[in-house]
This record gives structure tokens, C-alpha cells and sequence, in this order.
């Protein structure tokens, strides 16, 4: 399995409508691609910002080509994208996933 994670940034009042935005467009598209496992939204507001990332796991690097195109590295940016970030950030990293802390196989706390 693999993680594909892209970074943005946004201005705070915005990030409501930026995540509502990502739901219409790109999380709608990770979940149409075959090989798809789903997507992990995180977000950070620091005063005036907001960090957002998304971690969208894979089967394999050609299910990630189906959703990204010829290549995989590039971020995948939607028309609207460039009233919301800040920066456009134009690779992507992917890693290699080689184990699952699972929090069903941790012992019951005391």
C-alpha cells in the first residue's frame, strides 16, 4: 500500500469553505479511482493560516496514475484551487506503507 501526501496552505476564515471545496472536487475523485483506499484530512490553523494535508492511501503507484495522470508526483490542482491556497505546492510525496499500529490490538488502559 502506498501514502500520497500533498500539503496546502490557506488563509483560516477560509479553510471552511476551502475543505467543503476538497469534497466537491478531489476527495470526490479519490474515492471514484479503483485501487482508492481512502483519504485522511488533516488541518492546522496557525493565526491568520491553515495547513491542510491529505494523506490518501493506494494499492499501487498505477492506481495513484489513474487518479494523478502520466505522472504521479505532480499535485493535482482543480479550477478553484487558486482563490483558496496560498501557495501551490507542485510535487507530492509518496511513501511506501510497512506497517499498521492498529489501536484495537493495544492492550485496554487501566
Amino acid at each position: 500500500m502506498i501514502a500520497r501526501i500533498w500539503r496546502g496552505i490557506t488563509l483560516a476564515e477560509k479553510a471552511d469553505a476551502y475543505l467543503d471545496y476538497l469534497r466537491e472536487t478531489g476527495l470526490r475523485d479519490y474515492a471514484k479511482t479503483a485501487g482508492s483506499r481512502g483519504v485522511k484530512v488533516l488541518r492546522r490553523i496557525q493565526g491568520e493560516h491553515c495547513g491542510i494535508m491529505l494523506i490518501s492511501l493506494w494499492d499501487s503507484m498505477d492506481a495513484i496514475t489513474a487518479f494523478a495522470g502520466e505522472n504521479p508526483d505532480r499535485s493535482v490542482y482543480y479550477p478553484e484551487d487558486e482563490q483558496y491556497l496560498l501557495e501551490m505546492e507542485p510535487l507530492v510525496r509518496h511513501y511506501e506503507i510497512v506497517d499498521i499500529a492498529d489501536s484495537n490490538m493495544l492492550p485496554p488502559s487501566s
